[in-house]
């Protein structure tokens, strides 16, 4: 299969290609990112590209279709028996965000949005070893959950990733009416964040104000702590400035009396 290239040419991961990374041997390892539980503000929102972020591969190119779940539902398989996953950390910080109510989206310009959906309807989000009933365990078992039930906002089409987050706050408006907690404007901008592996979608944070996050090798729990503390640095110049715009007009309007 071939393997990723950036824009400079220089490989992904050197000597290793895309078929070794999309199997995982094993449970996930425990990822609960440090910002979650630390008590620090978070975003509101939380979004991520699909390829090469949360799985290691480009699902318009890579899979060859037909595809189907594999026996365990944690994967998917193609036609020559290849199997595409995510990431070994991601189905652990989707769970862990879940749990923490934090709002979820993906954004992506693949050229095959039925088979991403497709997958994201058929692969399992497992319960991390932590939360397992045991024997002394009372209340309900807690089971797997579809990757796709975790992504509250997906827009999964060709195009700018400034388009799919114009509509993404645009959705935000729409269950503001429907959920407590959502400014009836819906989610600003500068209350997201994006976790994306090319750098040409940083355009989403010059035109729009979202905080973008470059991601080279998957997300992983570190990868979420960075861009969550780069998101709260650019919080507090950004509202120093919303105060002097809010003061300015005040005394604009001040002047006219």
């Amino acid at each position: 299969m071939p393997r990723k290239r950036f824009a400079s040419g220089t490989l992904n991961t050197p000597g290793t290609d895309a078929s070794s990374l999309t199997s995982t041997n094993g449970p996930p390892p425990k990822s609960i990112p440090s910002t979650f539980t630390d008590s620090l503000p978070l975003p509101a929102l939380i979004v991520f590209d699909l390829d090469y972020t949360l799985w290691p591969f480009w699902i318009d190119t890579h899979p060859s279709p037909p595809l189907k779940v594999n026996k365990d539902n944690t994967g998917m398989i193609d036609r020559y028996g290849e199997t595409y996953t995510f990431y070994p950390e991601v189905p652990s910080i989707l769970y862990e965000a879940k749990r923490r109510n934090i709002l979820l989206g993906l954004a992506s310009r693949t050229h095959t949005p039925d088979l991403a959906n497709q997958s994201l309807r058929a692969i399992d989000v497992p319960v991390p070893e932590q939360y397992l009933k045991t024997g002394n365990s009372e209340g309900p078992e807690e089971k797997p959950q579809k990757a796709i039930t975790f992504f509250t906002f997906r827009e999964i089409y060709p195009g700018a990733k400034t388009r799919h987050f114009r509509q993404i706050q645009a959705a935000t408006k729409s269950l503001a009416k429907k959920q407590e907690g959502i400014p009836k404007d819906g989610i600003a901008y500068e209350d997201m964040l994006f976790f994306d592996d090319e750098s040409r979608n940083r355009d989403t944070e010059r035109e729009l104000g979202v905080s973008f996050y470059l991601v080279r090798d998957g997300v992983t729990r570190d990868e979420i702590d960075n861009g969550v503390r780069q998101w709260r640095k650019r919080q507090v110049p950004l509202r120093t400035v919303t105060a002097q715009i809010l003061d300015d007009r005040k005394d604009v309007k001040v002047s006219m009396l």
